[in-house]
């Protein structure tokens, strides 16, 4: 066999592993460009829908808090407090 030949298949080998790697690289930082971007969506949308609840719950207690313990019927929330799934 040529020694050239060898040389050249060998750097042939080498080079197309090279651009393999590269490839493989830049297929993992595009996908890791979509994930994080998809995270980032869905903790935006659980942080809106955190302040949503607290805010519910916060009305709650402060609705609670005028409305004096007896035993006197306790009066409904306001309905723009109802959370009920059916309303």
């Amino acid at each position: 066999m040529d020694l050239g030949a060898l040389a050249a298949t060998g750097v042939a080998l080498f080079i197309g592993l090279l651009g393999y790697s590269q490839n493989r690289a830049s297929n993992r930082r595009d996908n890791f460009t979509v994930i994080a971007e998809r995270l980032d969506r869905e903790l935006a949308t659980e942080r809106q829908q955190r302040r949503l609840l607290t805010s519910y719950v916060m009305d709650l207690l402060r609705w609670g808090r005028r409305i004096a313990p007896s035993d006197d019927p306790v009066p409904d929330p306001p309905s723009d407090l109802d959370l009920s799934p059916w309303s």
